[in-house]
């Protein structure tokens, strides 16, 4: 794998981050969530379930229970390795959903000015093949197509994820997303496919795919170790923190959502208590927080970053 010098470009103060160890972690904003998409992802989190939670306010959720979710990935460096985790929903691409449709952010000045610009990216981690955590996988082109935005890097994804999406029957809007996204990037032949067993399975040093399936079958956690310090990126098996408090609301979109509720209850149960530090993939700011036991239930500990929010976040 092409490793890069890493001591050249400094992220700005203003890019919100945490460190886990020696590794800085962080977070590359992309857009906001609309309100609605609370309502529709969860429908279980119900604003007569979310006033329940005063931990869940301002932060997680309004005065008037809706939820707050954003799209964003994280980066950082491990290993010597620059490593971006979730690529977001991508500018220009064609989708259903509205609130995704021919987005024109600026992610990619985001992520240059934290320290990442594209052609310095060595390890994309997917931890599944949605539309909103795959966009940035690839950039428009002059000629109409679409090519990997992050050349020099190898993409990995679960292999149980890819195969199982090989199988599926798609409709016209996910087709679309493989092939703007997905199948450019295995064309460049920069996709490797990895066995994720029980124990996980480490892509970089200190950098670690945990199986956590249900949301989608082949779908990964990134857990992130450094001088005994441990940090999880949830992507989609924890979608908002109200969950941690209802373990039982799912995703309209789970895949198999008996599965989806076994694996959260696991992973909370695992990490409650500890010190390790659980970074949303689609929780707004703060983000991040730590598992505590409530009742019997948990909930999060918000931890903010060492980075104020601004230009880079």
């Amino acid at each position: 794998m092409h490793t890069s010098p890493v001591n050249e470009l400094r992220p700005p103060a203003a890019t919100p981050s945490w460190t886990v160890g020696d590794v800085t972690v962080h977070r590359i904003d992309e857009v906001p969530l609309p309100l609605s998409t609370g309502t529709w992802l969860l429908p279980g989190a119900s604003a007569d379930v979310v006033a329940q939670h005063d931990w869940l306010r301002p932060d997680f959720a309004g005065n008037d229970g809706v939820l707050h979710l954003d799209s964003h990935s994280f980066a950082f460096v491990a290993g010597g390795l620059r490593v971006l985790v979730d690529t977001g929903i991508g500018n220009g691409k064609t989708r259903a959903n509205p609130a995704w449709h021919d987005l024109k952010t600026d992610y990619l000045d985001r992520l240059t000015r934290a320290g990442f610009p594209p052609d310095r990216v060595d390890l994309v981690v997917l931890t599944h093949l949605h539309a909103d955590h795959v966009g940035w996988n690839t950039r428009a082109q002059d000629d109409g197509g679409w090519a990997p935005t992050f050349p020099r890097a190898r993409y990995v994804t679960a292999r149980a994820e890819r195969e199982f999406w090989s199988g599926y029957d798609m409709d016209e809007a996910r087709r679309q997303m493989f092939r703007d996204s997905v199948i450019p990037v295995e064309e460049a032949g920069l996709l490797d496919l990895v066995d994720v067993p029980a124990q996980g399975a480490e892509v970089a040093p200190g950098v670690r795919l945990l199986p956590t399936p249900g949301h989608t079958p082949g779908h990964v956690a990134v857990q992130v170790s450094s001088r005994g310090e441990t940090a999880l990126i949830t992507g989609d098996c924890i979608h908002h923190p109200v969950q941690f408090a209802h373990p039982a609301i799912g995703s309209c979109v789970d895949i198999d959502p008996e599965q989806s509720e076994a694996t959260r209850r696991s992973l909370l149960g695992s990490l409650a208590g500890t010190d390790a530090l659980v970074l949303g993939t689609h929780f707004a700011p703060p983000t991040a927080g730590r598992v505590a036991v409530q009742g019997d239930a948990y909930r999060l500990l918000p931890v903010p970053p060492s980075g104020r929010p601004g230009a880079g976040g």
